[in-house]
């Protein structure tokens, strides 16, 4: 099938329809229109920044609003601070159009429309667990969503129909639908969201002063745990601020448990210190086993490391070796090796192929690392 029979097929099955007005062409809103797009939607830009929407619709987005558009769906893809401002105002401007937006709090807005007096009956609050580091038009990607849940966050007084148009959106992007009411969600971003910025922002931030030695150790685990400490601050300072309440809930108890950890270390030889540091580790894997994986489920899979050289094509024939010795990758992390000509293809797989796929991999010639730390 050809890419355009491709896309034809996709944009009958579409559920969504009409015209799509996206508000705020940044990262989200662009990738809602590459998306949409993609599938024969016609959508609708408009930012407050004429520079940032000329370059949406220069990348593909959209096309610029005009004042004849009238949208079935309208998607507000701005800043938590002015969300309730926007909603405000598309709702005035499109009374037949159901509403929603995509922020990462739900419950701060809703309340200071509500205080407003506006009409709600045709909004609906949602938000994509998606996103990159990067902002602004120019990363955008109609691909983000796919596999990630899409909070929609209706009420009592939602019509069937309105939430209908907020889902389907959702599962034309890839996104799988998931209700929570606005306070479920707040509490439930602080928690998987919001404090892992804060707590990677944290970490990274002791590099800046550490000596340029301890830093060329830096295996993918600090990697990891610290990807996402180069979001934007002017973003975060906003997100933080319109959910601090459950935000400090959970940094509070973290700190009690930073507390004990660090009692614990100050005397490593007391009674009951190793056993404390111990449930700690103990406490994270429990935790770590309940995040769910590949297609939702909550199963663990172990890793094997290989040694890929940095010439073409090896990454293309480890992976067809391993497809040859019938091993799924479940998951892939790759780390490049400083100073050496050769990188580190983590690969997560099903703990009963492990030891087939490394002895599988060494016959064909293959190099097996431990872990990486």
């Amino acid at each position: 099938m050809t890419e355009q029979a491709v896309a034809d097929a996709r944009a009958r099955a579409a559920r969504t329809s009409g015209t799509v007005r996206i508000v705020g062409a940044g990262l989200l809103g662009a990738s809602i229109g590459h998306a949409l797009r993609a599938i024969g939607v016609d959508v609708a830009l408009a930012d407050a920044s004429p520079a940032q929407l000329r370059l949406a619709v220069d990348y593909g987005a959209g096309r610029a609003a005009a004042d004849g558009d009238r949208p079935l769906l309208v998607v507000v893809a701005v800043p938590p601070d002015v969300v309730a401002d926007v909603v405000e105002r598309e709702l005035a401007a499109f009374p037949d159009a159901v509403v929603t937006d995509v922020a990462s709090v739900k419950l701060d807005p809703l309340r200071e429309l509500r205080r407003r007096g506006v009409d709600l009956t045709h909004y609906i609050g949602s938000h994509p667990m998606a996103g990159r580091e990067r902002g602004g038009a120019i990363s955008a990607r109609a691909d983000i969503f796919v596999g990630r849940p899409w909070v929609v966050c209706r009420d009592e007084e939602t019509p069937a129909s309105d939430l209908a148009l907020v889902e389907g959106l959702a599962l034309d992007l890839g996104a799988t639908p998931i209700e929570m009411t606005p306070d479920e969600h707040d509490r439930a971003v602080a928690l998987v969201s919001h404090v892992p910025q804060l707590v990677a922002s944290l970490l990274a931030g002791r590099f800046v002063d550490a000596p340029d030695g301890s830093l060329r150790l830096a295996g993918q685990g600090v990697r990891d745990t610290t990807r996402i400490a180069a979001s934007a601050p002017e973003l975060w300072v906003q997100i933080l601020g319109a959910n601090s309440a459950p935000v400090v809930d959970v940094l509070d108890a973290l700190s009690d448990d930073l507390r004990a950890v660090a009692d614990a270390l100050r005397a490593p030889e007391a009674p009951g210190a190793r056993r404390a540091v111990a449930d700690t580790i103990r406490r994270g894997n429990d935790g770590v086993e309940r995040l769910p994986g590949k297609h939702g489920q909550n199963r663990r899979y172990e890793s094997l490391v290989v040694m890929v050289d940095d010439t073409p094509g090896q990454l293309g024939r480890l992976f067809g070796e391993l497809g040859e010795l019938g091993v799924n990758v479940e998951d892939l992390r790759l780390e490049h090796s400083p100073g050496a000509q050769f990188g580190l293809a983590e690969i997560s797989v099903d703990p009963t192929i492990l030891r087939h796929a490394e002895d599988g991999l060494t016959a064909r010639g293959w190099k097996i690392a431990s872990l990486p730390s």
